[in-house]
Order: C-alpha cells, then sequence, then structure tokens
C-alpha cells in the first residue's frame, strides 16, 4: 500500500466487529425479503411445479439478483439498507465511492464467507442439515477470526478488493 493509500485509510474512522456483525444479520434479514420475492418471480417465470425442478437454475438467478443488488447499493452511495441502518459504509482505498466493476469483485469475493465451509460439505459428502449448518459456522467463525490478524481488522475480501467499511454517522442537522 503507497502512503498515500495509507493516509486514506487512515482518515476515517472504522465501525467495530460486532457492530459489523450486527449489520450482517439485519441484511440477512432485508435479504429473505428480496430472495423471497425474487425466487417467487422465477418459479412463477418458470412454472417450477417443484421444489428441486430447476433448482441449479434458480440458485443462479439468485446469486445475480443478490449480485445486482449489492453492486447496485454498493455503488450509489456505498450503503446497503443494512449498513444505512448501522452506519457502514464501503469506499475503496483511497475513500471514494466503489465502481459497478469493483462492487460487483466485492460481491464476489463475499462469498469466501461461505464457499469454503460448503465445498468442505460438499467433498465429506455431507447430506444432514445439521453436518452442513456445523460447517458452515465453523467457516464463518474462521472467517470472521482472519480479520484479527489483518491490519486494519478488516475481512479478507475487503483486503483483496481494495475496499474498506467505515463509520457513516449521519449529519447532524443545525
Amino acid at each position: 500500500m503507497s502512503s498515500s493509500e495509507t493516509q486514506a485509510v487512515a482518515d476515517f474512522a472504522r465501525p467495530g466487529l460486532l457492530r459489523r456483525m450486527a449489520a450482517f444479520m439485519y441484511e440477512g434479514v432485508v435479504l429473505f425479503g428480496v430472495v423471497f420475492v425474487a425466487g417467487y418471480f422465477f418459479s412463477a417465470m418458470t412454472q417450477q411445479r417443484h421444489a428441486l425442478q430447476g433448482q441449479h437454475a434458480l440458485q443462479a438467478f439468485l446469486f445475480a439478483v443478490l449480485g445486482i443488488y449489492f453492486a447496485w447499493f454498493w455503488s450509489r452511495g456505498g450503503q446497503t439498507v443494512a449498513m444505512k441502518a448501522w452506519h457502514i459504509q464501503v469506499l475503496d482505498r483511497q475513500g471514494r465511492p466503489l465502481t459497478q466493476a469493483r462492487a460487483l469483485a466485492r460481491y464476489v469475493l463475499s462469498w469466501l464467507w461461505f464457499m469454503p465451509a460448503l465445498l468442505t460439505a460438499w467433498l465429506l459428502d455431507l447430506h444432514s442439515t445439521a453436518a452442513i449448518f456445523g460447517c458452515l459456522t465453523v467457516g464463518m467463525l474462521a472467517y470472521l477470526l482472519l480479520t484479527l490478524i489483518q491490519p486494519q481488522k478488516q475481512f479478507l475480501h475487503d483486503v483483496i478488493c481494495g475496499t474498506q467499511l467505515v463509520t457513516q454517522l449521519p449529519v447532524k442537522k443545525k
């Protein structure tokens, strides 16, 4: 990182890990609605009659819908609904808003939260919900603990993408 990047990174207050995880949980609640509506739309358009019919097409469709959701919000203001509620904003290393390409890259790389655990569950041929959930829990905790060894306490996908989470408090009215 150059000295100007280090200065830009140092100029912003960082949200704590607890606040970031609270926003993560809130985002899950918001995404439940997004996934529900998108899934309903997909099943209506494809006339899906059984949950396993077109399962992989539905997964790809939801992946794209979520990518559009995050890339759109992150490249237009740097905040999703949940991030706005918790006063967290995503910026690049220089403190600028994300481009759509960088926002999309951040979305794809944010799947590092889940993919190693899901790949492990698949390789171990786990089929029970409890085993897969356990794998996801361990994987997500390991990913979370990676922030403790990062100098700026960032998530791995933010380090790779050149992005940062900063505190964005509302402007006080006089």
